[in-house]
């Protein structure tokens, strides 16, 4: 590629400028400029006279009901969890951008699913910006992967690293990390935004030429989200979050947007000494093992994408100060404060005067609204000290009038919980199945006043 002087546009009205400047010449906006490279056409506005440009480039046009729709075809990774996520494998041609706190296991979960892929005769490669080849080979060494064929560069240009996938024709490459890729287009560092930009950029479209399945490594910021320009997320076609303390074993990936499958599905992983296993049962380790009930435990069946999972949510209800402190870990924080308020309105459970902390056991964060009838009844079962039955479940929406609204799919979820051997569930009554589920008494509700009869009467 012939090197162009860079130009630096505006994100606001498109105008550009030769050189950076605190304030765009052309709207007054503040900070909106960004180092593009220059496309055809001057003037002010870089889009001026696409119009007149393109009457000559009509393209044919067809009815949606004349497109023939095809299945997507996937190849497995060799990792079921991954490919569950996925949306059952990787697809060709696929862009996929997978974030997470350093030391979580990402390069250690793609470098199994590289050497899982090459095992089945599938060329790969892995192109490592952020450490040495030697480096990769120790860290394959330590995940047993002694013998492994996956081919390995360390490069962080952008015209190397696309001709190198050009010339070897992988099935699958890896960018490990897009932070660290740079053009010779741009004399901005690695890293900013006009580099990460332009880098994804290139790199999807050989994608989308070659057919070569792509994924992207991306940094996060400190509060737990992708670093770079949120335009990232948009040009994939696949955006997977890898959570978990790093304190723990257990590691989840969660899918926040898949074009090829199911969004918010999650796989749960286990760290081991020789790499991530996949864990068949991830309800067990959401669940604490108590020998008996306990004050303030309430187990919930959640929805993560199509799985249904059990999670225990631990509540501890303690006398506060002047200012009584509202914490919630793995639980929205202000949809907590509304659940005390309906709480102590239509239920007369009072808390005004008491901090309240509340937990989802193994560090799942829930998102759903139909944790609010567990949360409640943890957060009363510990503020009057009396422990649910066992074998208790409950799920459900908790609206401002007290009313408990129907979760999704809560026939799957009362299977599910009558699996894994619990015996009384309170749900919505919207939910309650028209026939019995074997061994599980169904308790439905339309208040959370009766909610509260029903578990007082069980006690």
């Amino acid at each position: 590629m012939s090197k162009e002087k860079t130009i630096f546009s505006c994100t606001e009205c498109g105008g550009s400028t030769p050189k950076w400047l605190g304030k765009c010449p052309h709207c007054n906006a503040w900070n909106t400029l960004t180092e593009t490279l220059p496309e055809g056409g001057g003037g002010k506005n870089r889009y001026a006279g696409a119009q007149f440009a393109g009457l000559n480039m009509a393209q044919p046009v067809a009815p949606l009901s004349a497109i023939e729709a095809m299945d997507v075809a996937r190849t497995p990774s060799g990792l079921d969890e991954l490919d569950r996520v996925l949306g059952g494998g990787i697809v060709e041609g696929g862009v996929v951008l997978i974030g997470g706190d350093p030391g979580i296991g990402k390069s250690t979960l793609l470098l199994q699913a590289l050497d899982a892929l090459q095992r089945t005769g599938l060329p790969t490669l892995y192109v490592t910006g952020e450490e040495s080849g030697a480096q990769v080979a120790l860290r394959s060494r330590r995940l047993g992967l002694d013998h492994s064929q996956v081919n390995v560069l360390a490069e962080i240009q952008l015209e190397k690293i696309l001709a190198t996938i050009d010339a070897t024709q992988p099935a699958v490459a890896v960018i490990d990390s897009i932070q660290t890729v740079f053009s010779d287009q741009l004399t901005s560092a690695p890293g900013s935004v006009a580099q990460v930009r332009e880098c994804a950029a290139h790199l999807t479209r050989a994608a989308k030429a070659s057919g070569v399945a792509i994924v992207l490594v991306g940094h996060v910021t400190k509060e737990g989200a992708l670093a770079g320009p949120r335009v990232l997320e948009h040009m994939v076609d696949t955006v997977l979050y890898f959570e978990g303390d790093t304190h723990s074993s257990f590691r989840l990936v969660r899918a926040i947007k898949n074009r090829f499958g199911a969004v918010n599905e999650i796989g749960v992983f286990a760290m081991t000494e020789r790499g991530l296993k996949g864990v068949t049962n991830p309800s067990a380790i959401f669940l604490s093992q108590h020998s008996e009930p306990v004050p303030g435990s309430c187990v919930l069946v959640t929805l993560e994408g199509t799985r249904p999972l059990l999670v225990e949510i631990q509540a501890l209800v303690d006398g506060g100060g002047a200012t009584p402190r509202r914490l919630s870990v793995g639980l929205d924080r202000d949809r907590l404060a509304m659940l005390l308020a309906v709480l102590h309105r239509h239920a007369g459970v009072a808390c005004a005067d008491q901090d309240v902390f509340v937990n989802a056991v193994g560090g799942v964060r829930i998102s759903e609204p139909a944790a609010d009838l567990a949360v409640m009844l943890a957060i009363t079962s510990s503020l009057r000290g009396r422990a649910l039955p066992k074998g208790f479940i409950a799920f459900g929406e908790v609206g401002l009038a007290g009313e408990v609204r129907p979760a999704p799919r809560g026939q799957e979820r009362l299977k599910e919980a009558a699996k894994l051997g619990f015996t009384v569930a309170v749900v919505p009554k919207s939910n309650a199945p028209r026939q019995s589920i074997q061994g599980l008494e169904i308790h439905p509700v339309e208040r959370i006043e009766e909610a509260m009869d029903v578990v007082r009467g069980l006690a």
